[in-house]
Parts: C-alpha cells; sequence; structure tokens
C-alpha cells in the first residue's frame, strides 16, 4: 500500500511539473506580433534613410533567404545578393519617402514563424527626377532566430497598368 501511494503521489507530482511547464511554454502572441511590426517598422526606417547597418539587423544573413523585387530579373537567393541589391539601390535613389498601409501580420502558435502582407507608396529621386509608386505589394516570412525577428523571405510586386485601371 504504501508502495502505492508512493507511485501515485511521485506521479501527481510530475503530472502537476508538466502543467506548469505547459503554462509556462504559452507564447504571447500579441507581443510577438507588436515586435514583428516593430522590424516592419526598421525596415522602412532603413530604406528611407538608406542604412544599411539597420538592413544587416533585419535580414538573416544566410544563403537561405529569398528576396524578390519588382523586376522580372529580381530573384535574390542568398543574403550576399541580397547585399548588392540593397547596396546597389542606395547608390542610386534618394530622398526616400515610404508610407505603409493595409498591413496584415500573422503568427504562428509557437511564435516563431511569422508572416505579412503590406501596401506601400514609395517616393524618391533616381536620376535627379522625382519617382512615385503607388500600391507596391510587399509580403514576406520573418522568423525568430535567437530570439530575434529576422526576414527571411520577402516579395515586392507592382500592379499592371490593367489591374490599376480595372474596379473590381
Amino acid at each position: 500500500m504504501k508502495k502505492l501511494f508512493f507511485i501515485a503521489a511521485i506521479m501527481s507530482i510530475a503530472f502537476m511539473g508538466c502543467t506548469v511547464e505547459s503554462e509556462t511554454a504559452k507564447v504571447d502572441l500579441e507581443a510577438e506580433k507588436a515586435a514583428v511590426e516593430a522590424v516592419l517598422e526598421q525596415y522602412i526606417v532603413a530604406n528611407m534613410e538608406q542604412d544599411f547597418n539597420l538592413i544587416v539587423q533585419i535580414w538573416e544573413p544566410d544563403e537561405r533567404v529569398i528576396l524578390i523585387g519588382t523586376e522580372s530579373h529580381e530573384r535574390l537567393v542568398g543574403w550576399d545578393n541580397i547585399e548588392k541589391a540593397y547596396k546597389n539601390q542606395y547608390g542610386a535613389y534618394s530622398e526616400t519617402f515610404i508610407v505603409v498601409s493595409d498591413q496584415m501580420i500573422r503568427v504562428d502558435k509557437s511564435g516563431t514563424i511569422a508572416w505579412f502582407s503590406e501596401s506601400l507608396k514609395y517616393n524618391f529621386i533616381y536620376n535627379e527626377k522625382a519617382r512615385s509608386f503607388s500600391d507596391i505589394r510587399f509580403t514576406g516570412v520573418l522568423e525568430k532566430l535567437d530570439g530575434k525577428w529576422l526576414l527571411v523571405q520577402g516579395h515586392l510586386s507592382v500592379p499592371t497598368e490593367l489591374e490599376k485601371k480595372e474596379v473590381y
């Protein structure tokens, strides 16, 4: 009987430990969503200020990252290719101003993967001429690595002229 009581007591303690552990393992998804939103804000600031050091802090510096640009040939795989593209862009554009709208962020239940979509209005000077792109669609995936949210995939697209003219 003492053995049975002892085994029951051990099992109760083990189950209580599992319950406490699972409660502490719960992820605050709203806090994670806010952290992702902060990274996306930093991304906009980095592009407006042409702050390459900030861009480096936002992207995972790995060969598995992917950025699809607005031009058909802009399929950048790996950090080295993405780095070159930012350096080229920052050398060519000036007075960049970006406005974000329609932002949507989702975080998986584990709190380690997030995906987003947003629209950008992008204004800048290129070859001494003011340029403006409206409704640039920006989507992507972030991964929480070593406690920090980093971009691992991004895709920018511009609506075609036909899409801009038609009303849905």
